[in-house]
């Protein structure tokens, strides 16, 4: 298909993709460079609030581009350009107004990899409180970091062991760490790239209960390889293919009943 075809299948998809209510986070005509090459072209997107988004598609179709550009993880990256419009909450974060530490803290995100910092359990998560100024004394501190513990399913097997180093957990464990850390500052977004490709079948099982239960008070978007993955956890699901957006809508649709031939084609293995 050629890259206009694709382009105009980008427009159907979003058309045909329109949400019930409000989109929490809208995205239109985002296209992404890295120096000369490009990246991502002309993605329009509507992501819903407290659901759970999933983003599938085969390695380097631009999934993760994509997440990173929700909290301008892509700013890091010196060759790196973005074009377009993605607001959350009717907000522009590209404005050159936004304070993208302050973006940052509304939209967590949580790794491939589970990264705690060289600090305590209790630390881990009371890091974000600390310097976004969210606590204003011991109590209030350690009631969020509580708080974030619990919801993230991990206080009953760290209660007593707080000052522990975070990295004396399992990987697991440390992976539910580092979601109490993005919690704990109760953003608006959770964005989650790969987050149990390093974790066993029994870890990963918790993590998609923790996403389960989560949806309730965050909207989260996940990057999976996993389509099994995809179709247990999200409520909606977008296909990605060579840097465009294929298809995206609900998530049973997707699977079973695909309106575009690569979509199919991608679930059933044929190509990926």
């Amino acid at each position: 298909m050629s890259a206009y075809a694709l382009q105009e299948a980008d427009t159907e998809v979003m058309a045909a993709a329109k949400p019930e209510t409000e989109p929490l986070i809208a995205a239109r005509n985002v296209n992404v460079f890295y120096g000369d090459k490009q990246a991502l072209f002309d993605i329009c997107l509507d992501v819903p609030e407290k659901q759970v988004t999933s983003l599938i598609g085969p390695s380097g179709c631009g999934k993760t581009t994509f997440l990173r550009c929700l909290n301008r993880m892509n700013d890091l990256i010196d060759i790196c350009r973005v074009t377009g419009d993605i607001t959350i909450g009717g907000k522009n974060i590209y404005d050159p107004d936004v304070d993208v530490v302050a973006l940052r803290a509304q939209v967590g995100m949580v790794f491939q990899k589970p990264n705690p910092f060289p600090k305590s359990i209790f630390e881990n998560v009371a890091y974000g409180l600390r310097i976004n100024g969210l606590v204003d004394s011991k109590g209030e501190l350690k009631d969020a970091v509580e708080r974030a513990l619990t919801q993230a399913g991990l206080i009953d097997e760290v209660h007593d062991r707080l000052e522990a180093p975070g990295t004396s957990l399992s990987g697991g464990q440390q992976q539910r760490l580092c979601i109490a850390r993005a919690i704990a500052v109760e953003p608006k977004v959770i964005l989650m790239d790969e987050p149990c490709s390093a974790l066993d079948p029994i870890a990963t099982a918790r993590i998609e209960e923790l996403i389960d239960s989560l949806r309730e008070k965050f909207t989260i978007i996940i990057v999976t390889h996993s389509m099994q993955q995809a179709a247990r956890v999200s409520q909606q699901t977008a296909f990605f293919h060579l840097g465009y957006l294929v298809e995206y809508g609900a998530t049973d649709t997707i699977f079973t009943a695909p309106s575009d031939e690569r979509t199919e084609s991608y679930i059933t293995g044929r190509i990926g």
